[in-house]
């Protein structure tokens, strides 16, 4: 069967983008609008031509806005948004929005303080701070208060419950209890007790603490003695504290308390480790455990048998238990 006329354009002629490739631009392919090799013809059937392509392919960038056709890269614009030269131009919008309702703008919202947020969340935000630093104050200043009571309570020996303010007394107490005012003990120079035996008066030795530098000698023989009427304000156990001098030897003396003699002697010990025999050296103290009764009490150091008593007495004097 013979071929007979096809027309202008064939289906291997159809390639829309025929003059994109060098074979093409050769054969004389012509970009959209002109027709040519490789793109169809114009849409209207034309007598003698069996057919052309199915669907009017346009190239990229060109569309029919209202009958109006816009060339390739080109955007469409109405007319009746054409502005003069040098006049603002509308901005483009997208063609399939042209004739359906117009879209309306969302309404403004109220800004503050230019952050957009809304709502004033800060004048929201200082106040329950306000309010958060209104309650931690009431709190401290209860529990400030709390614990003031407490102490108050705790200091008079009472429970939790709120305690009265003080009363002061119209009528003083007249004489202040024992604890308030500490007790005066008894102390007295060597040299103003009773002496006894060989005991006497001397100031040779330099260092005594005793009026006029005074102290008791001679006691190294059996049958001397010091004997002190020391007057207690209270009752109790007291240390006996006696200053002596000794020729860097241990001494020691008999203790007799109220007529007991006391179980053991008082050491009158060479407790400064003196190897000097210079009894100007060796001024020391030392002391006893007594138990004196309130008022007066009789106190007796004296030299007995089987006791080494070559020692100088400075003082004596009774001191609180330690």
């Amino acid at each position: 069967m013979a071929a007979g006329n096809d027309g202008a354009n064939k289906p291997e002629n159809d390639d829309p983008f025929g003059y994109l490739y060098a074979d093409g631009q050769a054969a004389g392919a012509q970009p959209p609008g002109g027709g040519g090799y490789g793109y169809p013809g114009p849409a209207q059937a034309q007598p003698g031509v069996p057919r052309t392509s199915y669907n009017q392919v346009r190239t990229v960038g060109e569309r029919q806005y209202g009958g109006q056709t816009q060339g390739h890269g080109q955007a469409y614009v109405p007319p009746q948004q054409q502005a003069t030269y040098g006049q603002p131009q509308a901005q483009y919008a997208a063609p399939e929005t042209y004739g359906g309702p117009p879209r309306q703008s969302p309404p403004p919202q109220h800004q503050h303080g230019g952050s957009g947020r809304g709502p004033n969340t800060k004048g929201l935000l200082i106040g329950a701070v306000a309010v958060v630093a209104v309650v931690v104050i009431g709190i401290t200043a209860a529990v400030i208060s709390n614990s003031g009571g407490d102490d108050k309570d705790k200091q008079a020996g009472g429970g939790t419950t709120a305690t009265a303010p003080a009363q002061v007394s119209e009528k003083p107490s007249a004489e202040p209890s024992a604890d308030e005012t500490p007790v005066e003990l008894p102390k007295q120079d060597a040299a103003t007790l009773k002496l006894g035996g060989t005991a006497g008066l001397a100031k040779d030795v330099k260092g005594a603490e005793g009026s006029d530098g005074t102290y008791v000698a001679g006691f190294n023989q059996v049958g001397s003695s010091v004997t002190w009427k020391a007057n207690m304000p209270v009752d109790g156990d007291y240390r006996l504290t006696v200053r002596y001098a000794i020729p860097a030897v241990d001494a020691n003396a008999t203790l007799t308390v109220n007529g007991k003699v006391n179980s053991s002697p008082i050491g009158l010990k060479n407790f400064i480790h003196s190897s000097d025999p210079n009894l100007e050296k060796n001024w020391q103290t030392t002391w006893a455990p007594v138990t004196l009764q309130k008022g007066e009490n009789e106190i007796r150091i004296s030299c007995e048998t089987g006791n080494q008593c070559d020692v100088l007495l400075d003082w004596l004097e009774v001191t609180p238990p330690q």
